[in-house]
């Protein structure tokens, strides 16, 4: 398998992870009180999101690009 796979591989687990955290975070009861005062979540629940989509559509992407041959 090529190196670029691999890394794809790597970062859509990553990902997977980082949204799994995001998710229990956000239901964490201290965020649920700032979003239900604010209407966002933490910066650190907003970290974990926008890592983890961003590993993952990065993944994706390495994953499903085939080199020229």
């Amino acid at each position: 398998m090529r190196s670029s796979g691999i890394l794809g591989i790597v970062l859509v687990c990553v990902g997977a992870v980082l949204l799994a955290f995001a998710w229990r975070a956000s239901n964490a009861p201290v965020d649920q009180v700032v979003n239900s005062l604010t209407g966002r979540f933490t910066d650190g629940t907003m970290i974990y999101l926008i890592g983890g989509i961003a590993a993952l559509i990065g993944g994706i992407f390495l994953v499903a690009i085939r080199p020229r041959s």
